[in-house]
């Protein structure tokens, strides 16, 4: 299921919920006041344009979300963007990036993990995203998580020289621009 907007809100203490069980483990280990931090993330970031949940339920509840938006052409001045932008340059961050959707966050509880549910989530944001067009920025740090999306087809976006940092950006595997992520 797919919510766009602030509609996802009428879901945000399910998706906090599910956001603490997960990031509250290795290797996050994300404290109470981390997991504040994002139910005021989630109720200011649906309001994005472009912002969209996808979310999987079962019986049990909420058992796994992703949580994306369209990359604006002006990135908002954090952290992670400014290391993204210094990785890959002005001119790549445009081609590759802008009015993408970016997912910035996937997280599925442990009792959903052996059912798939996260290749489940990956592939419906893909399928929802402009044109094919999605990517991710992660730390390097997530090692499993960074060989997850390898092993699912998202293509690494090479650093331009001497600009590695400890964000990995991938591509969608269905993303139009990928031949430019080598």
């Amino acid at each position: 299921m797919i919510c766009y907007g602030p509609t996802v809100l009428d879901l945000v203490e399910d998706l906090v919920d599910a956001y603490a069980e997960v990031f509250s483990a290795p290797p996050w280990n994300e404290n109470e006041e981390s997991i504040q931090r994002f139910h005021y993330r989630l109720c200011n970031e649906a309001e994005r344009p472009g912002f969209r949940a996808v979310l999987a339920q079962s019986g049990q509840g909420i058992d796994g979300f992703a949580i994306a938006w369209l990359t604006p052409a002006s990135l908002p001045d954090t952290r992670t963007y400014a290391k993204v932008v210094a990785q890959l340059g002005p001119d790549r961050v445009r081609s590759l990036l802008v009015g993408a959707l970016e997912l910035d966050e996937l997280a599925v509880r442990q009792r959903a993990r052996p059912a798939g549910v996260g290749r489940s989530l990956l592939s419906e944001f893909v399928k929802d995203a402009p044109s094919g067009r999605a990517w991710v920025p992660m730390s390097r740090r997530a090692t499993s998580a960074v060989a997850s999306y390898r092993r699912l087809g998202w293509h690494e976006v090479r650093p331009l020289p001497e600009a590695d940092n400890d964000v990995v950006v991938f591509l969608a595997p269905g993303h139009p621009r990928a031949e430019l992520a080598a």
